[in-house]
């Protein structure tokens, strides 16, 4: 049998309400770069795939948008979409997979509602306290132990993300070329 797959699944905004040094004093755009660096980190140390939600219901951003960094994606939904919404359909997309037990689905959020919704759709709910908290014990046994796989999916999104102009420019370096 093969082996069953993980994703963690983060409302990214509240795990930033729940954790104050990342986002004390700080424009909202650097703490959320701090989260993506951390749950970067995190999911190379784990080895599963992370999904970060943050909400833009409020926001002129007409469309979702998806970045994937390794084992990271993160997604910023709509104009009108809540992360909670986005959440709650990619709970329904998966469900299957769970039922199986070919998935085990985590999803990091403090919204009592939310936990409730998530963990009848066949999700582990996790609070994000206990979320940092993982986060913080994989980063310091992880900086020791990495993931096996995550040493080459970083190297590898290092060209994966590099704009073709700058490839080809490099390719010519490392010929020789001008």
């Amino acid at each position: 049998m093969a082996a069953r797959s993980r994703l963690l699944v983060v409302d990214g905004y509240n795990v930033l309400g729940a954790w104050p040094e990342l986002s004390r004093g700080k424009p909202l755009a650097d703490a959320r770069d701090a989260l993506i660096h951390r749950l970067h980190d995190y999911a190379g140390y784990s080895g599963q795939q992370v999904v970060l939600v943050f909400d833009a219901w409020q926001s002129d951003r007409m469309e979702r948008s998806t970045e994937k960094r390794g084992l990271l994606t993160i997604v910023f939904t709509q104009k009108g979409e809540t992360a909670d919404h986005y959440i709650e359909r990619l709970c329904d997309e998966h469900a299957r997979q769970v039922e199986l037990g070919r998935l085990e689905l985590r999803v990091a959020t403090s919204d009592g509602t939310e936990q409730t919704v998530v963990f009848g759709r066949g999700a582990v709910r996790i609070s994000s306290r206990e979320l940092i908290y993982e986060m913080r014990q994989a980063r310091q046994t992880g900086e020791h132990y990495a993931h096996p796989a995550s040493r080459s999916s970083t190297r590898a999104t290092i060209m994966e993300h590099m704009p073709d102009d700058m490839k080809a420019r490099l390719e010519k370096l490392r010929r020789g070329e001008k």
